[in-house]
């Protein structure tokens, strides 16, 4: 005697999907009535004023503003000559850290207090633990990096 293929979790999915269906069908019908009844037209619009809200009502068209499309920029505006913010990239700091053996140290920049990570082939000249030195920052895998570090 063979076995049925049709299980209970089976059936109960499909029990589930037909009312699934039945209830979307009785939905469709009801939206169907409810709009037969009202006599909706459908979509209503929505409008946007001169101030750009949303109003139920056409804008005026005598407070429509005209703009000429070279006047629209969609990057960051040009800052003048005399707007220029000097940056000067030579930053100064004391030397915290630093090990000949290995080839590294930290610099401690005297301006914000940070700690910079330098290697020796960013240092020009030789540099020891509490030297002054001027440096630069470069964007490395781990963070800045302090590179063209020279004694002052």
């Amino acid at each position: 005697m063979a076995r049925s293929q049709q299980t209970f979790s089976k059936s109960e999915k499909e029990k589930k999907r037909l009312k699934k269906r039945e209830d979307k069908r009785k939905k469709m019908e009801a939206r169907k009535l409810e709009k037969e009844e009202n006599g909706s037209q459908g979509i209503e619009f929505a409008y946007v004023d001169h101030n750009g809200h949303l109003t139920d009502t056409p804008p005026d068209p005598s407070k429509k503003v005209k703009v000429k499309a070279k006047h629209i920029e969609i990057s960051i505006p040009k800052t003048s000559d005399g707007e220029k913010e000097e940056f000067d990239p030579v930053r100064m700091g004391t030397v915290s850290f630093f090990d000949h053996s290995k080839g590294f140290g930290f610099i401690i920049d005297s301006e914000n207090q940070e700690k910079y990570f330098t290697h020796i082939s960013g240092v020009v000249g030789e540099i020891n633990e509490s030297d002054k030195v001027s440096f630069e920052l470069e964007k490395g895998p781990r963070g800045w990096n302090a590179v063209k570090v020279a004694k002052v």
